[in-house]
C-alpha cells in the first residue's frame, strides 16, 4: 500500500479548509483515509500561526514509514524543517509567451543584430584596418538602412498631426455654427 501525506478538503462553497491526512494513494481525495495530522485555512493571513497546523511527531513517523508528501504538503513540512524545500516545477506552456509574442520577439531581436553589426563593423575596422575599397563600400550601406528607418517614425508623426488638426477643426467649426444660430435667433426675438 502506497501511503500519501495530503490535503482533503472541507468547508463550505468558496470557503475552503483542508485536513492534513494520510491515505491511500487510491482513495479518493475527501474519502476514506487512516490518520489527520494537522489543518490547513487558506482563508487566514499568510502570516496568521493557526492558518497551517502539524502534529510534527506524527508527521515524522510516517515519513519514517514511508508515506510520501504532496506538493503542497512537502512545502508545509519544509517550513517547519522536516523536509529539505522541494524544488519548483516548471510550467512550460504557461510561464512562456504565445506564438505571436515569441515572433515579435524574434523580430525585435533580428532588429537589435542588424544595428549591433554595423557598429560591430566599425570596432572591427578601427582595430584592424581593411582595405579602403570594403571600407568604403561598406559605410554608405549603413548609411542608407540608417536612412530608410529614420524617416518611418517622422512620416507617422506627421501623418498622425494633421489627423489631430483636422479633428480640432470639425470641432471649431461645429462651435462656430451653434454660436451663429444662436445670434440669429437672439436677433429675431
Amino acid at each position: 500500500m502506497s501511503l500519501r501525506i495530503r490535503l482533503s478538503r472541507g468547508g463550505a462553497k468558496k470557503r475552503p479548509f483542508y485536513r492534513i491526512v494520510i491515505a491511500d494513494s487510491r482513495s479518493p481525495r475527501d474519502g476514506r483515509f487512516i490518520e489527520k495530522i494537522g489543518t490547513y485555512n487558506p482563508m487566514l493571513q499568510k502570516e496568521d500561526p493557526a492558518r497551517v497546523n502539524i502534529d510534527i511527531d506524527r508527521a515524522k513517523h510516517w515519513l519514517g514509514v514511508g508515506a510520501l508528501p504532496s506538493e503542497r504538503v512537502a512545502k508545509f513540512l519544509a517550513n517547519v524543517d522536516l523536509i529539505k524545500t522541494p524544488e519548483r516545477r516548471e510550467q512550460t506552456k504557461q510561464q512562456l509567451p504565445k506564438k505571436k509574442a515569441q515572433e515579435r520577439l524574434e523580430a525585435e531581436q533580428e532588429a537589435l543584430t542588424v544595428k549591433e553589426a554595423p557598429a560591430t563593423e566599425e570596432v572591427a575596422e578601427e582595430e584592424a584596418p581593411a582595405t579602403e575599397e570594403g571600407a568604403e563600400e561598406e559605410a554608405p550601406a549603413t548609411e542608407e538602412v540608417a536612412e530608410e528607418e529614420a524617416p518611418a517614425p517622422e512620416e507617422v508623426a506627421e501623418e498622425e498631426a494633421p489627423a489631430v488638426d483636422e479633428t480640432n477643426d470639425k470641432e471649431t467649426e461645429s462651435e462656430e455654427v451653434e454660436e451663429d444660430v444662436s445670434e440669429k435667433e437672439k436677433d429675431g426675438n
